[in-house]
């Protein structure tokens, strides 16, 4: 038996674990097992592997996409142009066995974005700038749309949240929550930025899945903003670490 899994903490927001089963049973695959591995932090990630000889592949997420780079052997290009990781491959040559990573993100946030751009979305807000916003910065650019990093820690060249006035607002029509507020259980939570200037034109992108619906789309969908959770990029970037996993 094969094993994948998913590494990060806490896991308990996570639908990978049902996906993959809901995949394996349709698709008549035997032979793989996908598991939750909540790690508090890193440090006996080392020792984690070696006590798996069968893994075959992980998925990685919050809070180590960037962390995990520190543990692995190699990367592949794009996710060394991203700087964050969130899929590990487990590549077996004889009795020496070494750990590639790739960004599965890229692909899954780029697939379920573009299908709801329009051409006045030429701006975006970041709101966060952990791993997980570094596929999605990295996709903009190459879309040529424009953004800022909203971060409740500003760094030069960033926003916080008290910053977003109405001229910024106004400019960036779609917004983009790379934070984990809002994902169960803690569903009450959500960025902090003015809902009530938001309209008809913006798109709010939400990378959470579980709610299907955040505080911060409801909020949104209530000035009639539309909005997008990442459950659709949760499926791509999935079938994407799938395909790797079996190259």
């Amino acid at each position: 038996m094969k094993l994948l899994g998913l590494i990060g903490y806490p896991l308990s927001h996570s639908f990978s674990v049902g996906y993959f089963a809901d995949k394996f049973k349709k698709e008549g695959i035997g032979d793989f097992q996908y598991l939750n591995f909540p790690m508090p932090d890193l440090s006996g990630f080392k020792v984690f592997i070696n006590e798996h000889p069968d893994l075959t592949g992980l998925n990685v997420t919050i809070p180590y996409k960037e962390k995990i780079i520190a543990y692995i052997d190699n990367l592949d290009p794009l996710a060394e142009k991203i700087g964050a990781v969130n899929t590990l491959k487990f590549i077996q040559d004889g009795a020496h066995r070494t750990i590639k990573g790739f960004n599965t993100d890229y692909w899954g946030f780029r697939d379920s974005l573009l299908p709801n751009l329009t051409a006045s979305h030429k701006n975006a807000l970041n709101l966060g700038t952990g791993g997980a916003s570094k596929a999605v910065v990295f996709v903009l650019n190459e879309l040529g749309i424009g953004y800022l990093y909203v971060s409740r820690n500003p760094e030069k060249g960033e926003l916080g949240y008290n910053d977003i006035c109405a001229s910024i607002i106004q400019k960036h029509l779609l917004i983009i929550n790379t934070t984990p507020l809002g994902t169960f259980p803690d569903v009450r939570s959500f960025p902090d930025i003015p809902y009530d200037l938001l309209t008809s034109d913006h798109l709010l992108y939400d990378l959470v899945y579980n709610p299907p619906e955040t505080e911060f789309l409801r909020l949104g969908r209530q000035k009639g903003a539309n909005g997008i959770n990442g459950q659709k990029m949760l499926e791509l970037q999935a079938e994407k670490s799938w395909e790797i996993w079996n190259l």
